[in-house]
């Protein structure tokens, strides 16, 4: 039953993943079909990190009210729905809109998942379960550019948006799965909420979210403006960049695989500053001013990898390092300040990218690579040997 009940996790993060790459694949030709500048991707994409943000500060009262398997079942149909109202648009205000839903329903998934994930199971459980999100991120590309060959990138949507369907009935069907961990559940409605004012305090925690915003920074602005950093800058055709956008999110997909069967030995910490050193390796690829496109698509493949560890370890050092009876409240926070860096960051390097040059995005993802990296060795520095001792005790546990 625990091993069942874990399929159906990685298979809600599937879902989670779809949505992630459609936007920055379709963009080349979506943004020419609307008349739109290339930097119009970063509104639709704060819009959706704006719904993420609320929905993620307000997960700790709605999984304590509701329970995570029916929040995450009622969310990713709030997506599924979205995602169709995508396929149906036909100019910019409706992509607008409907971008709403779209941000609602996954930060309030993502926020309870992997809260439930990070107390309930061990690293490694982590590192798979965003490698299930990376899967999905993965065929999203695939399904754009197959759309866009044969129909047009309002089938993408559409497409993606079924296959949402089908996992929200799955969702639905195996809700008696979840009451295994109901002796031991952390979202109890009758535990007190520990509140966003109360999780900032606790030491450790602010140096935390920017760590989290940085890395989510570097992240994001790789996911959206990869496709037209080889369209515009090293001259793939449309469909071909669409295509390979993917080697980004089959890196991460590829590490998160790996990094399952390291993470427990490694512990969260060595794996974060080991996912670090080898992103930095693929920007350099990327800056090699040699005109060989096998070193840009390693480049962008060796900084997914890169990037495999760090989001998963994160999350799953917060009840280990502040206590499982805070850790929803603290997650629903990084997953704030994640999107905070995903709503803000790529905009910001698209008014660079339209008034400067693209070429630059390799030195605006490092930048945060540095930052990230110093704000959580930090982190990690503030948890005191009491925190320590009981991280060792609470994992001893699982």
């Amino acid at each position: 039953m625990v091993s069942l009940l874990l399929a159906v996790i990685y298979l809600a993060f599937i879902g989670l993943g779809l949505p992630d790459s459609l936007l920055g694949s379709g963009w080349p030709i979506m943004h020419r079909e609307f008349g739109l500048p290339i930097s119009y991707m970063g509104v639709i994409s704060m819009i959706i990190s704006g719904g993420t943000i609320l929905s993620s500060l307000m997960s700790e009262r709605l999984t304590k009210r509701f329970g995570t398997p029916l929040l995450t079942a009622f969310s990713t149909f709030l997506t599924a729905a979205a995602l169709f109202g995508f396929s149906t648009a036909h100019n910019f205000l409706s992509l607008c809109l409907w971008s709403i839903p779209y941000g609602l329903g996954a930060g309030a998934v993502d926020a309870a998942l992997n809260n439930y994930v990070s107390v309930h199971y061990n690293s490694r459980h982590m590192s798979w379960l965003h490698c299930f999100w990376g899967v999905g991120a993965i065929i999203s590309p695939y399904i754009m550019s197959f759309a866009l060959s044969h129909s047009n990138w309002n089938n993408g949507y559409r497409i993606v948006s079924f296959l949402q369907i089908a996992i929200v009935i799955i969702l639905i069907l195996t809700l008696p799965l979840w009451n295994i961990w109901k002796n031991q559940s952390y979202d109890s409605p009758a535990k007190k909420a520990t509140g966003i004012i109360g999780a900032l305090k606790i030491k450790g925690v602010p140096c935390l979210l920017i760590g989290f915003f940085a890395y989510c920074a570097a992240e994001s602005t790789v996911m959206l403006w990869t496709s037209s950093y080889l369209a515009d800058v090293r001259g793939f055709s449309e469909k071909s960049a669409a295509a390979f956008a993917s080697l980004f999110f089959i890196g991460i997909t590829a590490g998160r695989f790996i990094s399952g069967f390291i993470s427990d030995k490694l512990g969260d910490r060595k794996m974060i500053r080991l996912g670090f050193f080898i992103a930095i390796i693929g920007i350099l690829l990327i800056l090699i001013p040699v005109k060989f496109d096998i070193l840009v698509l390693g480049g962008f493949t060796i900084i997914g990898l890169g990037c495999a560890p760090v989001y998963p370890c994160i999350i799953h050092s917060t009840p280990a390092n502040f206590g499982a009876d805070n850790s929803q409240a603290i997650i629903g926070i990084q997953m704030a300040s994640a999107y905070i860096g995903s709503t803000f960051m790529p905009p910001v390097f698209g008014i660079i990218a339209n008034n400067i040059s693209l070429k630059l995005m390799p030195f605006y993802i490092a930048a945060f690579f540095v930052l990230m990296i110093f704000m959580t060795d930090k982190t990690f520095g503030k948890v005191n040997e009491r925190s320590r001792a009981a991280a060792d005790k609470f994992a001893l546990k699982k």
